[in-house]
């Protein structure tokens, strides 16, 4: 990667090393960034177990932590985030990618916070889309971390980051941006072939609109992210085509790339009529056509996939993208589950 095009800093990909497979392997400059959330850095007022136990880690961040330290920490919120940063901690390097630990979290339906689970899927997609130099695509990959929120502006439907739509203006929250001196979101922009090359400058700020609009680049974008999504973590190529309805499809097989889109696939199979209402939530529709039909369980083998996005009731978009994982008729999962 081009220096100058390098992206999503605050993820700490740098800090990443890489194995012969190009996966993620986790270092102890990569564990020690999560030593620097806010919640995790004792404040003056803190007791002598903390600070110790903080400044222990700081010097050997893959170090046992016995359940009686943490117990010896007198604040009680204190003492539950360091149980859920130390459960994490050890997550991440019991397995020996990143990739593997995110795999295993899915496919096991074990709980970690949102904004850790948000955290690794983009350090994995920056990693996936390392070689990628369209904008677009880069964006629409931010769908995968962050929610959305779908407005119209003129005539298309534009999608918004939600936190920096409410955040505008405020000083970043990330430790990784603050200790960068990434700068913060003064406005926010629709992405064009005009403004595309200020992208990599702004990565960070998440300050950048993407027109969803049925039909235009960043409908297409999205389905390109999917791809890479699926190649990277299961090893399956796949060929993503954007729809603009459905006709005289087979459905056969579904994937809700989001709660209200699983809702709309279920009253599709179940035969049931769309209404306009329901119809103008669905934000993306796309046909996934396996490139090795042996990748598929047999019933459905050779048969197109449909793959549906929506937004919620307050016109938010919040991708799962778990549910590729766990979603798809691939033989592996007849194996791991």
């Amino acid at each position: 990667m081009n220096p100058s095009r390098d992206f999503w800093l605050s993820c700490g990909h740098h800090l990443l090393d890489r194995d012969m497979a190009g996966n993620l392997l986790v270092t102890d400059e990569f564990l020690k960034a999560y030593l620097a959330r806010p919640e995790i850095v004792p404040p003056p007022e803190a007791c002598p177990a903390e600070r110790q136990l903080h400044h222990v880690l700081l010097g050997d961040p893959r170090r046992s932590v016995g359940v009686s330290q943490i117990a010896g920490i007198a604040d009680a919120d204190a003492r539950e985030n360091w149980q859920v940063m130390i459960g994490w901690r050890d997550h991440l390097v019991k397995h020996r990618t990143l990739e593997a630990a995110y795999l295993d979290i899915v496919r096991h339906n074990i709980k970690f916070p949102h904004a850790f689970m948000g955290h690794l899927i983009q350090a994995i997609l920056r990693n996936a889309l390392d070689d990628c130099t369209d904008a677009f695509v880069l964006r629409a990959a931010e769908m995968f971390f962050r929610p959305q929120r779908l407005a119209m502006q003129e005539a298309s439907i534009v999608a918004i980051d939600e936190e920096t739509e409410s955040l505008l203006g405020r000083p970043p929250r990330s430790p990784l941006e603050a200790l960068l001196g990434l700068p913060s979101t003064t406005e926010i922009d629709v992405l064009s072939d005009a403004t595309a090359g200020s992208y990599w400058q702004r990565s960070d700020r998440f300050d950048m609109a993407l027109d969803m609009t049925a039909g235009q680049r960043g409908v297409a974008a999205l389905g390109d992210v999917i791809a890479r999504w699926i190649s990277h973590l299961l090893a399956i190529d796949v060929v993503i085509e954007p729809l603009l309805e459905l006709h005289n499809t087979s459905w056969s097989w579904y994937v809700g790339l989001d709660s209200e889109a699983t809702r709309i696939g279920d009253a599709i199979w179940n035969g049931n009529d769309l209404d306009d209402a329901t119809r103008a939530k669905l934000v993306g529709l796309f046909r996934l056509t396996f490139q090795e039909p042996a990748d598929m369980i047999e019933k459905v083998r050779g048969d197109p996939v449909y793959l549906l996005a929506a937004v919620n009731a307050d016109d938010i978009l919040r991708l799962k993208p778990q549910n590729l994982v766990t979603g798809l008729p691939i033989r592996q999962a007849e194996a791991v589950n």
